[in-house]
């Protein structure tokens, strides 16, 4: 048993919005619900088979770092009354995701490998190997792309100059990814973790700027183990990574990147309960809780009962 998707009609919906991975219902277009699912996606695309517990992970980790990091920035919470439910408040997102990077890792070092050393208007120091950390974390924003289109690169200038931000705004939406960055690489380390990158939402309410989505989750961001970082960096080894790049890794391995042409492989029973298990050692890695799987008899009936439960 899985959540694939829901199909609710709750009093006062006023919209629906089917996400990568997340189903989204406007209440009296002032309160979103969002239903977590098991879907997975991958190079912009979803993947056939869902991932038992995926959800219930992914919304149990943001609601822990969104509910540790309220002193620094308000977010859009307001209860979570289902293992894979939020609910809260509607905000008018910027459009802009703060990309926020304290390793040469991913995009990053793909880009430095080519010779640039300029990220989205962030200078990168010369001599660094992959996985190295930056002298100082940098911010990478990157455009909120429409459904089904790539997320772009952009710097700050480019962002003042299209008016996406006011100067205002945006000099706050960096004082809060730095904040917050540093807020989750300090409880990543209390748990032998290091944060190495992680993306950030922010929206308003009013005048007010509002922490959006979900923050510091596996699919979000990407950690490495500290215990051997050193030592592997020195011998030039790859690092030991928690994050979703582990399923990555087995399509491309399977003959699959997202690109024209290419059909996602078939995925076995046995891949797809490795993945679900994964996840859950990324929850108690992260969260440093055991994990406690919710009641599977009869998902549909138990998320809308609690939703309507929370919403009266």
């Amino acid at each position: 048993m899985s959540v694939k998707g829901t199909h609710f009609k709750l009093k006062g919906q006023t919209n629906f919005y089917k996400g990568k991975v997340r189903d989204v219902y406007t209440i009296n277009d002032e309160t979103l619900v969002m239903v977590v699912t098991d879907r997975i996606s991958a190079f912009d695309v979803v993947l056939p088979k869902t991932i038992p517990f995926k959800g219930q992970v992914l919304n149990q980790i943001a609601a822990k770092f969104l509910d540790a990091t309220k002193d620094i920035v308000p977010n859009w919470v307001e209860s979570v009354p289902d293992a894979n439910v939020t609910i809260g408040k509607r905000c008018e997102p910027f459009m802009v995701e703060m990309v926020i990077r304290g390793y040469c890792t991913g995009h990053a070092w793909r880009t430095y490998k080519t010779g640039k050393r300029v990220l989205c208007g962030a200078v990168m120091p010369d001599g660094l190997k992959e996985h190295d950390k930056f002298p100082e974390p940098i911010i990478t924003p990157s455009t909120k792309a429409a459904q089904g289109e790539h997320d772009e690169d952009i710097s700050k200038e480019e962002i003042l100059e299209q008016g996406l931000v006011s100067p205002e705004d945006y000099a706050k939406l960096e004082q809060y990814t730095k904040a917050l960055f540093k807020r989750g690489s300090e409880m990543a380390a209390e748990r032998g973790l290091i944060l190495v990158d992680t993306k950030y939402e922010f929206g308003k309410v009013g005048d007010q700027i509002v922490l959006m989505d979900e923050i510091h989750t596996p699919d979000s961001s990407r950690y490495f183990y500290s215990e051997g970082y050193e030592e592997r960096q020195a011998n030039n080894e790859p690092q030991k990574q928690l994050s979703k790049e582990f399923v990555r890794e087995w399509l491309i391995a399977n003959g699959f990147q997202g690109k024209e042409g290419q059909s996602v492989p078939f995925m076995p029973d046995d891949f797809v309960n490795s993945v679900s298990d994964r996840y859950i050692e990324l929850y108690e890695n992260i969260v440093g809780e055991k994990f406690v799987k919710a009641d599977q008899t009869d998902i549909d009936e138990r998320i809308r009962k609690h939703i309507e439960a929370a919403l009266q």
